[in-house]
């Protein structure tokens, strides 16, 4: 049995999943309005892979008896006054959500919670990976973005980028 505490930061996180995924889904338009559909497609993908990661935590509350409580999802606040601006405020994000998933293995730990703490390795691990691609498209942008022909071929390259399933 989940303590109350671990369900609702779960709870919590389920819709800070889908509002990440609604977040990207706006950088995604953002780019694709500007023309650069690869960075388009890259942070569209990202969007599907946060839905995922909802998806992932409600049904771990349902596997293990527990209700889920599904919250309305604000619309982004972040300004999109540059190219550079979705990447920053992704990774800004993406550690925010590390920050979220700490809070819950916290909660876990502190209750004894092992099947929890091992669900939720995953997701340490995957947050991990985020930051990583986060903090790189930020420096490539800083390195490569003020070039025409180094942003085409940035947009290329994430245009590549295919979906794949999540595990946990």
């Amino acid at each position: 049995m989940l303590s109350s505490e671990v369900v609702r930061l779960i709870n919590e996180q389920i819709n800070q999943e889908f509002y990440s995924a609604y977040l990207y889904l706006s950088f995604s338009n953002y780019y694709k309005e500007e023309g650069l559909d690869g960075f388009g497609n890259w942070y569209y993908i990202q969007a599907q892979e946060e839905r995922d990661h909802a998806i992932q935590f409600l049904n771990y509350l349902h596997d293990n008896g527990e209700n889920v409580t599904l919250r309305e999802i604000k619309a982004p606040d972040v300004v999109l006054d540059s190219y550079l601006a979705p990447l920053e405020a992704g990774l800004k994000h993406e550690r925010l959500v590390t920050g979220l998933i700490h809070r819950i293995y916290d909660a876990a730990h502190l209750s004894k919670d092992y099947r929890t703490m091992q669900f939720l390795d995953w997701f340490v691990k995957e947050q991990g990976e985020e930051e990583k691609n986060a903090e790189d498209l930020v420096k490539k942008f800083q390195l490569f973005g003020s070039d025409p022909k180094s942003l085409y071929m940035m947009d290329q390259n994430l245009g590549a980028r295919t979906s794949a399933p999540s595990e946990s």
